[in-house]
């Protein structure tokens, strides 16, 4: 089905778990001083002088969200068989942090949402959509509109992304549908296609207009390429630069036995967050970035053994490089004050968790936080690995975590939300002091 008919056939339903679903009650939308953490603080271990609180649970595979000014949350929910995927909206109307009335509209599966001038817009597979929504109603309005479609089809990183600056132009990622453009994918041995022809519709970032409906693919530029899944999208507060979180290649030992052991394979490549200006190439699928050794190397497809650099001296470098495979979803700037003051435009990062690190322990399943450099201008290297850990319970594996983190938010009040689309549960953070 194309996006314009999706678009059109919008299925709207509203449930209120209670109150109404007007303007709150107090018009707060939840953002009352100081609503009390869970004893348990939800499951999670936090830095001492935060606590949390869970505010939804059983929402969907929550992947992005947003909040509004008024603390209203607007989750974009990947679909199942079972479930359609859609916004699903959020409000607490008693001030308890504890969201008691509840919207849905099924659309379809997405990630990327976000709110701008009146519009909320979210990112199924296919597109990017929007519906209007009225100053302090948790409602949105239709009818919807198709801001952008055309994509190329694909059941690989299919998930888009979307992120939008300050002087309305829409940011969308548009994953690789492949590991390393293989000429037989995922084939031990099968050398990389030369050049690569899913760079030129897939594997980048593509700009659109915001304000503009019906675009297809064609109507936009390709901002940044060379990247295979930049899976969150967000703007520094200080330089205003677009950031993303890439996810790195798999299967190097799987792939290549003859030139990485399988713990090489386990730690490499880096996890990438990018500083994404125009016109950049980072390297994708032909290179990889070796966190360790701090460079981007020739990809084994490509002639590469681990060592050898060759093109890949002309692709931009990330600026923060995590251990491979713990799967970055989710990068929000923090914006606020709410907490200590080392956290001023600052980054998370959500990691959903790995799959593929034997004969290592699994990793991700948790928040990062990277502190800005201010005497830099740039993200530090110093990162905080584990600020936030105890999503995915007893065991990190994908079927069996609990929970598995995914999108990120700052609050009107400066907490942080966390969503989870391995159970559909969503954190508010908050700082207590200590």
């Amino acid at each position: 089905m194309s996006g314009t008919t999706r678009a059109a056939s919008v299925l709207l339903t509203l449930f209120a778990l209670a109150g109404c679903a007007g303007d709150g009650g107090g018009g707060a939308g939840g953002q009352a001083a100081g609503p009390a953490c869970d004893p348990d603080d939800g499951g999670l271990s936090l830095p001492d002088g935060f606590c949390a609180t869970v505010v939804a649970e059983d929402v969907g595979e929550a992947r992005h969200l947003t909040v509004a000014p008024n603390g209203d949350i607007y989750v974009a929910a990947y679909g199942t068989d079972e479930v359609e995927g859609g916004i699903v909206a959020l409000r607490d109307t008693t001030g308890d942090a504890k969201a008691d009335v509840r919207q849905e509209y099924a659309i379809d599966g997405g990630t990327g949402i976000n709110l701008r001038d009146g519009w909320v817009y979210f990112a199924p597979d296919w597109g990017v959509v929007r519906m209007s929504r009225d100053e302090g109603q948790l409602t949105l309005n239709g009818p919807m509109d198709t801001v952008v479609h055309g994509f190329p089809e694909q059941s690989t990183h299919a998930a888009k992304s979307a992120a939008i600056d300050d002087e309305g132009y829409l940011y969308v990622n548009v994953g690789a549908p492949s590991n390393a453009c293989q000429q037989e994918g995922r084939s031990p041995g099968s050398p990389g296609m030369d050049p690569c022809p899913q760079r030129e519709r897939q594997a980048g970032v593509w700009r659109f207009h915001a304000d503009s409906v019906g675009q297809t693919q064609a109507d936009g530029i390709r901002f940044a390429t060379g990247l295979r899944n930049t899976f969150a999208l967000d703007f520094s507060p200080v330089n205003g630069d677009l950031y993303g979180a890439q996810h790195g290649r798999d299967q190097l030992h799987e792939l290549w036995k003859d030139r990485f052991t399988q713990e090489e394979s386990a730690a490499l490549p880096s996890e990438e967050i990018v500083r994404l200006n125009r016109g950049d190439d980072f390297g994708w699928p032909y290179c990889y970035h070796d966190w360790q050794e701090g460079v981007k190397v020739l990809a084994p497809e490509y002639g590469g053994d681990g060592q050898e650099v060759g093109r890949c001296a002309d692709m931009e470098d990330p600026v923060v490089a995590f251990p491979g495979h713990w799967a970055p979803n989710g990068l929000a700037f923090y914006r606020a004050d709410q907490f200590p003051a080392e956290y001023r435009n600052g980054a998370f990062v959500a990691w959903h968790g790995s799959w593929n690190r034997a004969p290592l322990p699994q990793q991700g399943y948790k928040v990062s936080f990277i502190p800005w450099d201010s005497a830099a201008g740039e993200l530090s290297s110093d990162y905080r690995a584990d600020w936030a850990t105890g999503f995915a319970g007893e065991t990190m594996s994908p079927r069996q975590a609990e929970h598995r983190p995914s999108g990120l938010a700052v609050g009107p009040d400066g907490s942080l939300y966390v969503s989870d689309d391995q159970a559909g549960t969503i954190w508010r953070i908050m700082y207590r002091g200590g």
